[in-house]
């Protein structure tokens, strides 16, 4: 399973790389706010800047909902860098412009994705990857992980290459059980990442060996 991060924080992005385990970033018009980026030029610097550091797959995510206007922004976006995926929105519009873009030969990742029917529309027209949002099914009484796991039945019975990747991951338990529903990609905030080193027996032995090194070395 990859790990990709969502983040627009350049210092998460390199904490994450440096730990050795980070596939990719995600990232959208909110959390490049949140690191105060605004204007098209200072967001295209900062996905230059996000390149630089991983190695591939960085989600940039348009702004338009018109296929025109989709195109226009997705292929700017394209230019920035290899590594860059298009986000695109699962509406009607956005189904036509992951066509588009498969044809292309440029990688899409379709988002806002809250059904079984959704994500076949999504495969059908070839996204590279797939963005279930589980923590705001949650939110709503709905459960997130079911939808991934008839998601990831019907991608592997009809063989379909569109990669599932689980999105608004809130904490460690929604990834590791994405682990076991068989999801390809994890997108979540750091904290989640390094939650998984967490253990008390872990601390506990740890702190019991290197008091019985000191005992030995007459420390």
């Amino acid at each position: 399973m990859k790990f990709f991060i969502d983040t627009a924080n350049l210092s998460e992005i390199q904490e994450a790389y440096d730990l050795g385990v980070l596939d990719g970033v995600t990232t959208n018009p909110s959390l490049m706010a949140k690191e105060g980026i605004s204007g098209d030029e200072a967001v295209k610097a900062h996905y230059k800047a996000i390149c630089n550091i991983v190695d591939d797959k960085v989600s940039a995510e348009v702004i338009a909902t018109d296929f025109n206007g989709m195109i226009r922004e997705g292929k700017e976006l394209a230019k920035i860098d290899d590594k860059i995926v298009v986000k695109i929105p699962m509406i009607k519009e956005g189904v036509k412009a992951i066509k588009y873009f498969h044809s292309e030969g440029i990688r899409t990742n379709c988002t806002l994705v809250f059904s079984a029917g959704q994500a076949l529309l999504a495969a059908k027209a070839g996204a590279s990857y797939l963005s279930p949002f589980i923590g705001r099914l949650d939110d709503i009484s709905f459960d997130g992980l079911e939808l991934i796991q008839q998601i990831v039945h019907i991608y592997r019975t009809y063989d379909f290459q569109t990669e599932v990747l689980a999105a608004s991951i809130r904490h460690t338990m929604h990834l590791i059980k994405c682990a076991e529903i068989g999801a390809d990609v994890v997108t979540c905030p750091l904290k989640v990442i390094t939650g998984l080193l967490n253990h008390p027996l872990t601390d506990k032995g740890l702190a019991q060996f290197l008091a019985d090194h000191a005992k030995a070395a007459g420390k």
